[in-house]
């Protein structure tokens, strides 16, 4: 499972014209699922990114989580994190999971964000094109792997 994390002031997710998510100060979590990902890598990827101190404290010293800090989190569906580019300039998408396998990993990783956050988290709409909008902070951007673990 990927996520690129990006600390932002506000951000927005719209299909068809209509806003779907938006949050103030917060988290704009990117969440890519490949074949073979399960329970345990959302878990991991759930706790550490809640955890994950990147907002400023009273000396502006990145030492502050979202949690912290009281921030929003908006979670968007995105299986382009797992395009593989090796061959040619198109890329593939076949270490993707399959919508039947992802989406209902998708639901569970944003149930356990709540839980972590204990409060709702943003959605997009799984398999829709969706318009992400964002004010990226800093910029702070982070990538993780849950097979890496780094």
């Amino acid at each position: 499972m990927r996520a690129v994390v990006q600390r932002v002031l506000e951000a927005s997710v719209r299909v068809d014209g209509h806003l779907v998510s938006h949050c103030g100060p917060g988290l704009l979590v990117l969440l890519g699922i490949e074949d073979g990902d399960g329970e345990e890598d959302a878990a991991w990827l759930a706790a550490k990114i809640t955890a994950m101190r990147i907002f400023g404290d009273d000396e502006g010293k990145m030492n502050r989580s979202v949690i912290d800090c009281s921030g929003n989190v908006i979670v968007v569906s995105q299986f382009t994190l797992h395009a593989s580019t090796k061959k040619g300039n198109r890329p593939s998408f076949i270490r993707a999971a399959r919508p039947e396998v992802s989406e209902p990993l998708y639901e569970r990783f944003c149930a356990m964000m709540e839980g972590h956050l204990g409060k709702p988290v943003g959605r997009g709409i799984f398999g829709a094109d969706m318009k992400v909008a964002l004010v990226n902070d800093g910029p702070v951007t982070i990538v993780m792997d849950s097979r890496a673990k780094e």
